[in-house]
């Protein structure tokens, strides 16, 4: 719960923030449309294997949970 919850105040506060475990996904995965808008998608490490994915909604100050995962991502490697 503790990882969690460090993760969930790290993306409400600044989804972009770079200082830790945040970066944005690369290539054709830093890119995610949801209903019908691009928007940057990003990777949180929560854990050593954990990743959320997520996608940042400037426009309705949003951030979309796209993936979580307690595994590395295949699509990464």
């Amino acid at each position: 719960p503790g990882n969690a919850r460090v993760a969930w105040e790290k993306l409400t506060i600044d989804p972009r923030d770079r200082t830790e475990r945040q970066h944005r996904l690369k290539g054709g995965l830093g890119t995610r449309t949801i209903n019908g808008e691009d928007m940057e998608q990003w990777q949180y490490e929560v854990t050593g294997g954990g990743r959320l994915w997520y996608a940042i909604d400037d426009k309705n100050k949003t951030v979309w949970l796209t993936e979580a995962t307690t595994g590395h991502p295949k699509a990464t490697e």
